[in-house]
């Protein structure tokens, strides 16, 4: 806590004292060019994404500019550049880098799973802001779950709801797709159960991660029968064509079919997060069979009504939720009672219709722009507002003043750390797989959040030296203990 402590204080300083979100002085914007010679015709010529519409009349060479820095995911096709037309304004988005020093690339914007502080795009500009788009897991990158690194950032889409643009149920299609009515019938399911079928399934192959989910079901299994196809913990194959378990993530309809005869799904997130919530939960409510989940903390915020999942950690010990478990097995009307949600106007969760009703993007839904166009649109308004107010604070500086700079924290991210899924940490032997991986890899992405923020803080150029940072400030952490 010490070191975050000293991180905190002096970044945030330095963050308002340098104005991120402020212009430049304009004697310093010859300095602001290409890494190489673009011509503006180039952006003069780029194709437009039409969005809902503006009254935006300016021509390209007027539009401020968007780089996306991780230009596997830009969200066009064709092409490097494209003109956005968002429901208040204009922009130019790119993948193009030779941008990036460019005086009218005014953001850029950033795949969390791809951000990587030894490839940061440095300098750090003070007339450019930072945008962050993760919506995947925390174990892709846990730098950004440390505050020296999430505060970096300007603009935030994430899972959390703190977030600028939240994208909390982005597994979540529709309020239809929660209230389909079961695929398999309670009666259905009791017949399978006869004929030998456990009444839990364990379906994973992403073995060994941050949330230790296997240790826990590996206990959970000595105390009740669980079905697992997966790699992890495997002691049932597929049939056929299903044990390609790819096949899940197109909720093919034979898998689907096969898997929802199951009373209860294991449903444990590869990592534990606030408001991190995916598919696990979803699908197989959207089935008809109730998830027993352990994952975000906060998912009872979520949930359709009371008594629609079984949350693990409600529970002292695998034992107990065991003997839940078989309890419900054998008592028909108690375990229909977290089915209810699928009969008409039982859905009682209000966070969750607002949320779904609310939210500008779609999830296959072409009437709706996608999360990725969403946040773009998002971003592309703020940069115009902010630099709006910029140029009328010039002109007048007695009458207008800038926006104030926005700065993400650690609620639009920050994750804790992994912790073991079952015991406690001082009963994992030394050589555990997991425990010489996780643990050192979230403390060693607060040592590269804290490098990165210091090589902006020194206006380094070159992201090469961030380790050599790394060391300066461990050596300076022991000095003073």
């Amino acid at each position: 806590m010490a070191v975050l402590a000293w991180a905190v204080v002096p970044l945030g300083l330095w963050l308002l004292r340098a104005g991120l979100c402020h212009s430049q002085d304009p004697a310093d914007r010859a300095t602001f060019k290409p890494q190489s010679v673009l011509a503006d015709t180039e952006f003069a010529m780029a194709g437009t994404y039409r969005g809902p519409g503006n009254n935006d009349t300016r021509s390209n060479k007027q539009l401020p500019i968007l780089l996306w820095w991780s230009a596997g995911l830009f969200p066009h096709f064709p092409g490097d550049t494209e003109r956005i037309d968002c429901a208040h304004s204009s922009c130019l988005v790119t993948r193009n880098r030779k941008v990036q020093l460019y005086h009218r690339t005014s953001a850029i914007i950033f795949y969390g799973t791809d951000f990587r502080a030894y490839e940061a795009p440095l300098p750090r500009l003070p007339h450019q802001t930072w945008a962050l788009f993760h919506e995947e897991s925390p174990m892709n990158n846990y730098v950004l779950s440390h505050g020296p690194a999430i505060r970096l950032f300007n603009y935030t889409a994430t899972f959390r709801r703190e977030s600028d643009y939240p994208l909390t149920l982005q597994w979540l299609p529709t309020l239809e797709y929660l209230l389909t009515p079961p695929a398999v019938s309670l009666l259905e399911k009791n017949r399978w159960r006869q004929a030998g079928l456990a009444p839990v399934l364990y379906l994973q192959s992403h073995c060994d991660v941050p949330s230790d989910r296997d240790r826990y079901v590996q206990e959970l299994m000595k105390y009740i029968e669980v079905d697992s196809y997966g790699k992890c913990l495997n002691n049932k194959r597929l049939p056929g064509r299903l044990e390609d378990t790819s096949t899940a993530t197109e909720e093919d309809s034979q898998f689907m079919s096969f898997v929802a005869r199951y009373k209860f799904h294991l449903a444990l997130e590869n990592g534990l997060c606030p408001d991190y919530i995916t598919e696990k939960l979803w699908r197989p409510m959207h089935q008809g069979c109730v998830p027993v989940y352990r994952g975000s903390p906060s998912v009872a915020d979520w949930l359709p009504r009371e008594h629609s999942a079984i949350l693990i950690d409600s529970f002292p010990s695998p034992l107990a939720l065991a003997e839940y478990l078989q309890a419900l097995d054998r008592d028909d009307a108690e375990y229909e009672r977290f089915l209810e949600y699928k009969n008409p106007g039982r859905v009682t969760n209000g966070r969750l219709l607002e949320a779904l009703q609310s939210r500008e993007w779609g999830v296959s839904d072409m009437s709706k722009p996608n999360y990725l166009n969403g946040f773009e649109c998002f971003v592309c308004n703020k940069e115009n507002q902010r630099l709006t107010a910029q140029r009328a604070q010039r002109r007048a500086p007695a009458t207008h003043t800038a926006l104030p700079p926005r700065m993400a924290d650690n609620s639009h991210m920050g994750c804790p750390l992994p912790s073991p899924g079952y015991s406690g940490i001082e009963d994992i032997p030394d050589n555990d797989s997991w425990i010489q991986t996780w643990p050192q890899d979230y403390w060693q992405s607060l040592d590269q959040a804290e490098g990165l923020e210091s090589l902006i803080r020194h206006n380094e150029s070159d992201p090469g030296l961030l380790w050599h940072h790394i060391q300066r400030l461990t050596a300076r952490r022991t000095a003073r203990h």
